[in-house]
């Protein structure tokens, strides 16, 4: 089964939010024109708590129940089948969606007999890698789609080099016109 999961396509790592990916809304569109072509289309939201340790690091984002950590307003989300919660404990970053603490991912994925993981979202040096180098440790064919992510790039060259690394790891990277 071929499974789309979407990366925290969320408000503050677009532009104007608090963690903004450069043109980080231009994933959407994409993502919004891919997700047919998928069994199961499944995203992850950073969902974090207002006093955690992750905000040493980084500004604050993504706090649970603000409109930084809604999805995109322009996300098709009447086809996602599920939503994993990561980064949900003061001492938890949450970057892969294989932290999730609301659902185990790995197991929803195997319970729902998927073999093939399409990624997409942000950010590519940190949530998408995370998660797609778990996914290839899992055991899954994972494959990430370079036109539906984007980097934050906190040092330049941040997103070729997480790229590099995914290809090192066993991810295929796809772009959304290969799909069938």
């Amino acid at each position: 089964m071929d499974t789309l999961l979407i990366v925290d396509a969320q408000n503050d790592f677009c532009p104007g939010g608090a963690l903004a990916a450069p043109n980080g809304n231009e994933v959407v569109p994409v993502i919004n024109k891919i997700m047919d072509k998928f069994d199961l289309v499944i995203a992850s939201k950073d969902w974090h708590p207002e006093e955690s340790t992750h905000f040493e690091k980084w500004p604050l984002h993504c706090i649970r129940g603000t409109k930084g950590a809604e999805f995109h307003p322009d996300l098709r989300v009447d086809n996602i089948n599920q939503i994993f919660l990561k980064g949900t404990e003061g001492e938890d970053d949450g970057y892969s969606a294989f932290e999730a603490t609301n659902l185990n991912l790995e197991e929803y994925l195997k319970n729902h007999k998927a073999d093939r993981l399409y990624i997409c979202g942000l950010t590519t040096e940190y949530c998408v890698k995370d998660t797609a180098l778990n996914a290839v440790e899992a055991g899954f064919a994972t494959y990430v789609i370079e036109d539906a992510i984007r980097p934050v790039n906190v040092n330049p060259g941040d997103g070729d080099e997480a790229i590099r690394q995914m290809k090192d790891a066993g991810c295929q990277i796809v772009t959304s016109m290969n799909l069938n």
